[in-house]
């Protein structure tokens, strides 16, 4: 049986009187999705390992309005914004560190100009940071020398040039890391962005995650790699639909991380 994780929530720490180093932006990906749920326990176990002191706002976290903004309804992305951004700065938070591009990209560029400034880091950047102070031992474990592509979230990759965090992870796992023909700058969209998550596609000759599954199984890979829960669960749809869930894999680098050492 899975162990409990006890994370503390924001309002447990002020009610001591601490504020914890950082905020854990879960999303609503990380809280609801059974998939993406896995990255949320991954990254909480990495970050207790490494002994940061973190907190998360629970019940008192709501969607950032990504999904209402990108769809074209500007009055509730504001109005989502203004009552976290009530919360954010009521707990006086200074760091945020979240598992989804997309709450990342919007806390991080949008919420300044609606008075919610904070350091924003994707796990992959706060990951490596800890890495870099000798927080965080990552080893190749299990996934030595296994061939991994990394597909590029949009809002991490193109919308904020962060192409090196997830890679340098990844080879620090020491596995075979190997680049789609679209990758980087020219990375394609997973087809989820923008809402499109949460409606079915039009109609067209084929389905956006479809193809990019296509261009990821051209490096032959072992594994995919992510670093977006709305990325994970389009690639996992695209291995599904190519019927080769058995064969290739789909984990957050994260996860990875998390598991390396697991035998």
């Amino acid at each position: 049986m899975e162990e409990a994780i006890k994370v503390p929530t924001m309002a447990e720490y002020m009610a001591e009187g601490k504020k914890p180093e950082v905020l854990f932006w879960v999303g609503c990906m990380g809280s609801f999705d059974d998939r993406a749920k896995k990255v949320t326990k991954a990254l909480v176990k990495l970050l207790t390992k490494a002994g940061v002191d973190f907190a998360v706002l629970g019940t008192e976290e709501s969607c950032t309005g990504d999904p209402a903004k990108r769809a074209g309804n500007e009055f509730l992305f504001q109005m989502q914004a203004a009552q976290n951004i009530e919360v954010l700065n009521g707990y006086e938070i200074e760091k945020i560190v979240t598992a989804c591009p997309h709450c990342f990209n919007t806390i991080k560029n949008e919420y300044p100009e609606l008075g919610g400034n904070y350091k924003v880091m994707h796990h992959t950047q706060f990951l490596k940071s800890l890495l870099e102070e000798g927080k965080l031992k990552v080893e190749g474990g299990k996934f030595k020398g296994k061939r991994i592509t990394f597909h590029d979230p949009c809002y991490l990759g193109r919308a904020n040039n962060e192409y090196e965090a997830p890679r340098d992870l990844l080879r620090k796992l020491e596995v075979e890391l190997v680049e789609m023909k679209n990758c980087k700058k020219k990375g394609l969209c997973c087809g989820a962005g923008g809402g499109q998550m949460f409606k079915e596609p039009e109609a067209g000759d084929k389905d956006i995650n479809v193809l990019r599954t296509e261009q990821a199984m051209e490096t032959k890979p072992d594994m995919i790699a992510a670093g977006c829960p709305f990325c994970n669960t389009m690639m996992n749809d695209g291995v599904k639909s190519k019927n080769k869930e058995g064969e290739i894999e789909v984990m957050d680098v994260a996860e990875m991380i998390a598991q390396a050492d697991e035998l």
